[in-house]
């Protein structure tokens, strides 16, 4: 990059895929929740880009729709209205993904094609890209799941569809803060760990979500009346019940927040001088009333997509922290 005008554009454009990849984890969360994932049951990268565009467009994706497990076992009264308002979540969810795409890519070879970027940055931009593409493919891999007898989306594919699309959020954000201000030291201490703890949690949330797990143990700070329920080690291998017991995974999510409410406050009254480290504290106060809400509520739709949310902003909020403890 040759002036600070180039860093500030590659930034700020990093910063609006940063945003974009947000509103998708955002949207596919209500998508999830109101369980429309499987309303689309064909990958087509780009005929797919074109909506129902007529009635009979609508009747055919309906029929298609109809042919599958979760019709026939679960939605089988549902009327073509009703399939009209799953079908808007995927394709509003599946048509960000698209232009998330095109919004990386084209600007990235515009930057590069006038070498306004330097070839490391534009090795590790190339590298995001195919994480995008490679996110790409494993959302329908994960649809696919769920188009079989039993109509559930697998609870591994699923968080490794959201964990992935978390690293890009999270790479893209970095290195648009190290864009901007580069470092000038590497990472230590809670400056690396916070960002790693706040990225697994994310990823036991999805386990939470695939297993459904948060319509159980409704009860906070205990789990129906236990630290940890009896059931927990209830199935054999022991390591199983991490991805298929409902009571381990829950307890193993809510393991990450006792730990962060112990790291954040410490982080914060040590670096309170860092304006990052007050968002560092507000995004924690805020996901952790989040979290317990939804569980207390037993996982209304509103508040579990905020939720949701809440996780992306709290490792944004982390990001922060880290680079500029780095960067000073």
């Amino acid at each position: 990059m040759k002036s600070r005008t180039d860093r500030n554009a590659i930034a700020a454009w990093l910063f609006l895929c940063a945003a974009l990849v947000f509103a998708i984890v955002v949207v596919g969360g209500v998508t999830r929740l109101t369980h429309s994932g499987l309303s689309i049951v064909e990958w087509q990268p780009l005929v797919g880009a074109i909506p129902p565009l007529h009635e009979a467009d609508w009747q055919a994706l309906f029929e298609k729709y109809r042919a599958t497990p979760e019709f026939k076992l679960v939605n089988f009264d549902m009327t073509l209205e009703g399939f009209k308002r799953i079908f808007w979540w995927e394709y509003v969810h599946r048509l960000l993904g698209r232009t998330i795409g095109a919004v990386f890519l084209l600007p990235f070879l515009w930057f590069w094609l006038r070498r306004r970027i330097d070839k490391p940055l534009a090795w590790k931009l190339a590298a995001v890209f195919m994480l995008g593409a490679a996110q790409g493919a494993l959302g329908w891999f994960m649809v696919k799941s769920g188009l079989v007898e039993d109509p559930r989306v697998s609870q591994f594919r699923l968080t490794a569809h959201l964990g992935l699309a978390l690293a890009i959020f999270a790479t893209q954000l970095w290195i648009a803060l190290d864009v901007r201000r580069p470092r000038t030291r590497g990472l230590r201490g809670l400056a690396a760990a916070l960002p790693v703890i706040v990225y697994v949690m994310a990823l036991t949330g999805g386990m939470v979500a695939g297993l459904r797990a948060g319509y159980a143990y409704n009860t906070f700070p205990l789990m129906n009346g236990h630290v940890v329920p009896p059931e927990t080690w209830l199935l054999d291998p022991w390591w199983r019940n991490f991805g298929y017991n409902m009571a381990a995974v829950q307890l193993l999510h809510r393991s990450f927040f006792w730990l962060l409410l112990v790291l954040v406050p410490i982080a914060w009254w040590r670096w309170r001088a860092l304006p990052a480290a007050h968002a560092l504290g507000a995004a924690f106060v805020l996901q952790a009333a989040l979290g317990i809400s939804t569980l207390l509520l037993h996982v209304p739709i509103a508040l579990a997509a905020t939720h949701q949310a809440g996780a992306v902003l709290l490792l944004a909020a982390t990001l922060w922290f880290s680079h500029e403890r780095a960067a000073r």
